[in-house]
């Protein structure tokens, strides 16, 4: 086999798990490529001849997996997330396992899912891709907070930058979705993919990143106290009681949504803070990933 390792050297804690997975992938006659970033260097050109390898392994945080997907996609070449970053939340909602030994063996097997993909078109024209969610507000002030105490707190930093800044910027929305527009107001709004967060929590009821739509989730409050219930309502959720998401969410579907706020707010995706603020347009892209998977994940999301 020929694998392509894109390898994010400031991801995560830096403690070079990549490096035993390529140990205990490598068989005779195996080719593996690796080529490594600090973080700042253009992956396109890391891909140009992606097309040439059976597996391409994005090895970092969430944001270096979107930008790896992004630009391989729709193209059917495989990517398999390797979890080197903080959260790690797409192998999450995955049911990938953490262990390098394990996930050589699922870069082996080569099972494959296609998945949803969000398209962004920022403010200044330029365009990104994310495979979790995207959002402005008080998700990306967290992010923001968050960053500097990664490596000392691991994903508990995004509890602690939320709490941290618990009367974040109150706004007027306008929200166009597929055409129609709504009018909102309160702290953030997320465009939702894949559904789960740190530690297993729901943001909505179902996880379906491969049903052609987004959730549109409004953080409909004055400040993030008000979240608390909605909070709760995720946790239940584990439980399998389900309850509703209460008053502080609003929820809504759709395949393209423009973002507006007043003031302007703070956008991130899949976790990478921008200096971009609203506001912004999310695309549905169908079904334009294609990750190895393992087979817990083919279960959990097989078509009916």
């Amino acid at each position: 086999m020929k694998l392509l390792v894109i390898n994010n050297l400031a991801s995560g804690y830096g403690e070079g798990a990549v490096y035993d997975f390529i140990r205990a992938f490598a068989a005779d006659g195996d080719e593996v490529v690796v080529r490594s970033t600090n973080g700042s260097s253009d992956l396109r050109a890391f891909l140009f001849d992606a097309d040439e390898y059976d597996v391409v392994v994005a090895s970092g945080g969430d944001g270096t997996v979107a930008t790896v997907t992004y630009l391989l996609a729709d193209t059917g070449i495989p990517v398999l997330p390797f979890p080197a970053g903080t959260a790690n939340l797409l192998a999450m909602n995955l049911h990938e396992p953490s262990e390098p030994h394990a996930l050589a063996k699922l870069a082996r097997e080569g099972r494959h899912m296609d998945f949803d993909i969000g398209e962004i078109e920022l403010s200044n024209g330029a365009h990104c891709g994310f495979s979790i969610m995207a959002g402005a507000g008080y998700d990306a002030t967290i992010m923001k907070g968050a960053a500097a105490g990664k490596k000392l707190l691991g994903p508990m930093t995004y509890f602690t930058s939320a709490f941290a800044n618990a009367t974040p910027q109150h706004a007027a929305f306008t929200l166009t979705i597929d055409g129609r527009e709504v009018k909102s107001s309160g702290v953030g709004v997320l465009i939702v993919n894949f559904s789960k967060i740190q530690f297993d929590l729901s943001v909505v009821h179902e996880n379906q990143p491969r049903d052609g739509a987004f959730d549109v989730v409004v953080l409909n409050t004055k400040d993030a106290f008000g979240l608390i219930p909605a909070l709760m309502a995720c946790i239940l959720d584990r439980s399998g009681e389900f309850p509703g998401r209460t008053d502080a969410l609003e929820i809504y579907r759709g395949r393209e949504i423009t973002v507006d706020a007043s003031p302007s707010l703070l956008m991130q995706y899949d976790g990478e803070v921008t200096s971009l603020t609203t506001p912004f347009t999310v695309r549905m892209l169908p079904k334009a990933a294609r990750f190895i998977v393992s087979e817990e994940c083919l279960k959990a999301f097989a078509e009916e």
